[in-house]
């Protein structure tokens, strides 16, 4: 029995086995649950079970019921009630002393054999802090949401401290006083649990200094989150603004709004439909729209929430355009032959939606222009000050819902012939930002419109970019991009682009339907999985905040006028207040026809939805919390504004283990459960070995690597690694196995490794080989070996050596050897992540996020930029921790 287990042991009352340990010692997370030791001395804790007298055999004294030794007197009691131990224990300080350095060591030594062999058998790791100068770490807390216990939201798991100074009689405490009697001052800490993976955090390291600090999360005021937010009674709206911007809440502080109407609105709508009308006469200043249907009211309160919850100056709201009014746009294909203009906000001509174009003599675009500053006036007037502005909302897509489009050069022209000038003429503090869509081609957009040979580049503070994938594969969403995140960065310094240049994610959400009206928990935590894996991947590329689509929705996913039905943390139910259930009643402004079946989510009693983890606290109120609620909480609430990125990467352990990969006997199987990233379109990475199945490739006979899972909804898939580098995102990505799928076959090179040549590819033989190829910007927070990108290319080079471990089913390279040790090629990226911050105050404020998306726990160590451990840990299967240092 090592030594945690007996400590362990001892607080339980009787010889364990390592689950009975952890039962006692972990237990299970819950909000009042506080921190054993809280590093100053003084008794935080909060017993896993009432002291017993033990039976155990071990190297430390039974413990005994605390008691104050503040005074002379308990002192001395103390001492006679302890003779016999503190004799003891001056004898064996003696005993040290005379053995010298090589006692000490070999006693070590032997607690760690025995300890890798104990490890050799189990599967956790309880959580252990190493407080002290030599740390860095003065204080943490750990906070846990988990499938395994969704009814426990943000719940704080008990932690066993090792404290560096230990012997002060008037703060004794059990855990300082059995680890008093190690071999050294701060004992060394020990792999408990194998497998096992390093999570290195370097807080000296700010992963892009030169930027903008984190602005905030938040989400859009739409009309549909208006109207859902007033159907409420007050009860439930208070309980709304104290859950997305209260101090118990999100603490969200950025936001955004549509200017006219979108897709999430009751119908279409604009300030001025009066055609030919080039000075606006007729705008209604008063936006009435958006005051009668709560936008207004909705922003207020939210803003006030804030300032007073967190002493922060207020909220950012952005605005973006979804569609001019109907005069000012092109005919579309849907409209008569011969029509003047469009004759609806609907659709769009391409390649630019405008009248007359975007030219310097366009009376449309100048029209469209000053409605900007109209409508930023008009909500200035009712308390609203919008920070910025993007040009146009998903502009390369003409939508059947509101749509505007361009490219790149209409919205260059755009923006230096009459926005940019009429924005700073009449609104200089609002900021604009382009483009306002997805990832895959943000760098082409920022590239041509901020090159300093274009006008525009002068008037523009920011890119925008959204969540989603090209076509209609929403499992896709979230998933693709991340290495142009890193490229845009790089792309902004290249180009000399001014350093408070903001980029933020503004839009992002998942399609279709809500996870409550579906009724699969395993899918509505997959969804909250993929919030917190882009929001920490954004991050860590160097973006500046990131918004969410919709704040409130009702059951089904809207209202939106074209049937568009999405998911939002929150939903408003006011028909399951005082906790009625079997009954859906939709809100008047809802059109649809429940398009996907009945609310699987109403059929159930607040108290099985309680048990799922939607708390029946707030159902009674008539609001329902979803799990992307909490994701979301364990980042934003701790993640404020002003905090940067540091310097985390999830790594294999010192021991040589990785935390998924388990050998039985003479095989070695991948873990983590089934990989649902194997689907076509999933970008091919690299990241340090994890031993899991997304990391795990099988070759077939004629010679494709094929990767196996399931989608979130159960259903089997397989997928191969491409033929080719994908234009958008430069990578290859996983495609069908097809005939698109590569045709590989591997020839030997030095040192055991080998090139993998495409046989398929239509490369020259000497360029045909699958590559590591590094990503701009350094890999930003993860480093060059966070996300690397497979690619085609020589196969002379370094980065054409690869290892396939047929056992594993690993392809490993070590061309980021240097950076820090091998990469497996990765379905997307690996089960478990990490993201690190520090806050406003530098040194004052610390926090990491670790997420672990696998159908297994995961033990991991927590190091510091030196490689010292400051906290050991397991995080259960699809869980998500934060910790506050």
């Amino acid at each position: 029995m090592n030594k945690l287990t007996a400590l362990a042991a001892d607080r339980v009352g009787k010889t364990s086995t390592y689950d009975e340990v952890s039962q006692a010692t972990y237990g299970s997370a819950s909000e009042t649950t506080e921190l054993i030791g809280n590093g100053n001395g003084n008794d935080n804790r909060t017993k896993a079970r009432d002291s017993k007298s033990s039976t155990t055999k071990s190297s430390f004294p039974p413990l005994r019921e605390e008691r104050s030794l503040s005074c002379l007197g308990a002192s001395c009691q103390y001492f006679r009630e302890n003779f016999t131990t503190i004799t003891i224990v001056i004898l064996l300080l003696v005993i040290f002393a005379l053995a010298g350095e090589n006692a000490s060591s070999m006693g070590e030594a032997a607690d760690l054999v025995e300890d890798k062999q104990s490890a050799l058998d189990i599967q956790w790791r309880p959580c252990q802090v190493y407080l002290g100068d030599s740390t860095g770490i003065s204080s943490v807390k750990v906070v846990q949401t988990s499938l395994g216990d969704p009814s426990t939201h943000w719940g704080q798991i008990p932690c066993l401290v090792r404290n560096e100074h230990r012997i002060n009689m008037n703060n004794f405490d059990e855990t300082q006083w059995n680890w008093f009697f190690s071999s050294s001052t701060m004992e060394k800490p020990i792999e408990y649990g194998m497998p096992s993976a390093n999570v290195k955090v370097d807080f000296d390291a700010v992963a892009h200094p030169e930027r903008e600090p984190i602005m905030g999360f938040g989400g859009a005021f739409t009309e549909a989150s208006a109207l859902n937010y007033m159907s409420l009674n007050e009860e439930g709206r208070e309980a709304v603004i104290e859950l997305l911007f209260g101090k118990e809440g999100l603490g969200y502080s950025l936001g955004r709004v549509h200017m006219n109407s979108c897709d999430f609105s009751v119908k279409s709508y604009n300030f001025d439909d009066v055609d030919g009308d080039f000075n606006l006469t007729n705008f209604d200043v008063k936006v009435e729209h958006d005051v009668t249907s709560g936008m207004i009211e909705f922003m207020l309160q939210a803003n006030n929430k804030l300032k007073e919850d967190w002493s922060e100056k207020g909220i950012n709201i952005m605005a973006s355009p979804w569609s001019p009014p109907a005069w000012m746009k092109k005919p579309t294909w849907n409209d008569p032959p011969g029509a003047l203009h469009a004759e609806g906000m609907t659709g769009s001509a391409l390649p630019n939606c405008l009248r007359e174009g975007t030219g310097p003599d366009s009376r449309y675009a100048a029209t469209w222009a000053l409605y900007f500053s109209k409508f930023l006036a008009a909500y200035k007037a009712w308390g609203v000050n919008l920070f910025a502005v993007t040009v146009q909302n998903e502009p390369e897509f003409p939508a059947p819902w509101e749509a505007c489009a361009y490219d790149p050069k209409n919205e260059a022209d755009f923006i230096s012939n009459h926005l940019g000038p009429v924005l700073r003429r009449d609104h200089p503090d609002v900021k604009l930002l382009i483009f306002d869509h997805n990832k895959d081609h943000a760098v082409t957009w920022a590239s041509y419109i901020l090159n300093k040979t274009n006008p525009s580049s002068d008037f523009v503070d920011g890119t925008a970019v959204h969540w989603y994938a090209g076509g209609m594969d929403r499992l896709l969403d979230g998933s693709q991009g991340a290495p142009n995140m890193h490229r845009l960065m790089s792309m902004l310094k290249s180009k000399d682009v001014k350093k408070d240049h903001l980029v933020l994610g503004s839009e992002a959400c998942h399609c279709p339907s809500t996870g409550y009206a579906g009724g699969d928990l395993s899918v509505a935590w997959a969804r909250a999985e993929r919030y917190g894996h882009t929001i920490l991947s954004d991050l860590a590329a160097g973006s500046n905040g990131w918004v969410e689509w919709n704040l409130v929705l009702d059951s089904l996913g809207g209202p939106n006028h074209l049937g568009n039905m999405c998911d939002a943390p929150i939903l408003a139910v006011p028909y399951r207040v005082g906790g009625k259930h079997n009954v859906t009643v939709l809100p008047t402004f809802e059109h649809a026809d429940f398009p996907f079946g009945p609310v699987v989510g109403d059929t159930r009693t607040r108290e099985e939805l309680n048990a799922m983890g939607f708390p029946a606290e707030y159902l009674d109120k008539g609001v329902v919390v979803q799990p992307m609620f909490y994701y979301m909480g364990h980042i934003s609430r701790h993640v404020r504004p002003g905090s940067r990125a540091v310097h985390a990467i999830a790594d294999q352990a010192d021991l040589g283990t990785k935390a998924f990969l388990q050998t039985i006997g003479n095989t070695t199987i991948a873990g983590g459960g089934i990989n649902n990233l194997a689907r076509p379109g999933i970008e091919v990475t690299l990241w340090p070995c994890e031993g899991s199945t997304r990391q795990e490739w099988t070759m077939s006979d004629d010679g494709q690597l094929q990767v196996f899972g399931h989608d979130w909804l159960g259903k089997p898939t397989v997928s191969c690694i491409g033929s080719v580098v994908d234009a958008s995102f430069e990578g290859i990505l996983l495609s069908p196995c097809d005939g698109s799928a590569g045709r590989f076959t591997m020839e030997n090179r030095v040192n055991s490794t080998v090139n993998i040549l495409v046989k398929n590819s239509k490369n020259s033989a000497s360029e045909n080989c699958v590559i590591a190829k590094p990503l701009k910007n350094n890999g930003g927070a993860y480093g060059p070996r966070g996300g690397a990108q497979v690619a085609i290319g020589s196969c002379d080079s370094d980065a054409a050596m690869w290892n396939f471990d047929s056992t594993s089913g690993e392809i490993k390279s070590n061309f980021f050897e240097k950076d820090g040790g091998e990469v497996c090629a990765t379905t997307g990226w690996p089960f478990l992540q990490v993201g690190a911050f520090i806050g406003p105050d530098g040194e004052q404020n610390k926090t990491i996020v670790v997420l672990n998306e696998a159908s297994e726990p995961a033990n991991y160590v927590l190091r510091n930029g030196d490689g010292g451990v400051f906290m050991t840990n397991s995080i259960p299967s699809h869980s998500i921790q934060t910790v506050i240092l």
